[in-house]
């Protein structure tokens, strides 16, 4: 299996050192009012606890299924280029998007064989929505794909594209979707950083650090001991998450910047 690159510190790096706080935010899905909105709490945060130029890691899915996925992208590629704290990394729908646009017969082998991206539950018709395109059902689907290249920037396809899979900072790894349990962080699979589910959930042992990931959907941003799930349903018209950790405490920000502490969910 091939090795996977793996942006930020490895854990034995900072054994001895001061642990550093690190925010990180769930699936956003086009919604680019409450991402911002979550930003305007951390800098909230930052001036209270004097957290300086904590990084913010955004766990994927920056498209799909919200109204406003081509703001989220122009959003955090502009934070990139002009250097901000920030870590973007790649979710599935992410990858169903520029696929798409590379090939519109490319099939995902992880996606159900009856969907597509442009599927009314995946939300691939919202994104080209916010492009500009109108994705209709009545349309020719080869024209449909040509409007959408045409549409859609080249600096936004390769901004995707070219996003980091993973971040690890200290003794957290932070993933869209999971890892799958008894394989190194190193030697990850693509499709299972992506879009493991079941065989992630399921393990209840500690993992080589503290996995922080989003993808399936939560009434809110639960600890389970050996991973953090942070997508708390944006996808779905729900509220997003951010959390902060410093050291083993972990925190997340509501509404007026406060910090709630994140209890570690029942056996």
């Amino acid at each position: 299996m091939a090795k996977l690159g793996i942006a930020g510190q490895s854990a034995d790096s900072c054994v001895g050192a001061m642990s550093e706080p690190i925010y990180a935010i769930g699936d956003i899905h086009g919604q680019l009012e409450n991402l911002q909105q979550l930003h305007d709490l951390i800098a909230d945060d930052r001036a209270l606890h004097n957290t300086g130029a904590a990084k913010i890691v955004h766990v994927g899915d920056l498209v799909d299924r919200g109204p406003n996925s081509q703001g989220v992208v122009e959003y955090l590629r502009n934070g990139i280029t002009t250097k901000e704290p920030w870590i973007v990394l790649k979710g599935n729908h992410d990858r169903l998007f520029y696929k798409y646009l590379e090939d519109p017969n490319w099939c995902d082998p992880r996606l159900r064989p009856d969907y597509t991206w442009l599927h009314p539950n995946m939300g691939g018709c919202d994104t080209l929505l916010s492009y500009g395109v109108d994705a209709a059902a009545q349309r020719d689907l080869r024209d449909l794909w040509s409007e959408a290249k045409a549409s859609v920037p080249s600096l936004h396809r390769r901004f995707l594209e070219d996003l980091p899979l993973t971040y690890r900072h200290e003794n957290k790894f932070f993933v869209h979707a999971g890892i799958r349990p008894g394989i190194a962080i190193d030697d990850q699979n693509q499709e299972d950083l992506l879009w493991i589910r079941q065989e992630f959930h399921a393990f209840k042992e500690m993992h080589p650090a503290l996995i922080v990931h989003g993808h399936t959907p939560v009434d809110r941003a639960t600890h389970y001991g050996n991973r953090i799930n942070i997508d708390s349903g944006a996808g779905f018209g729900r509220p997003m998450t951010v959390i902060i950790i410093e050291g083993n405490r972990v925190f997340r920000l509501n509404e007026k910047s406060r910090r709630v502490p994140l209890q570690l969910a029942m056996a």
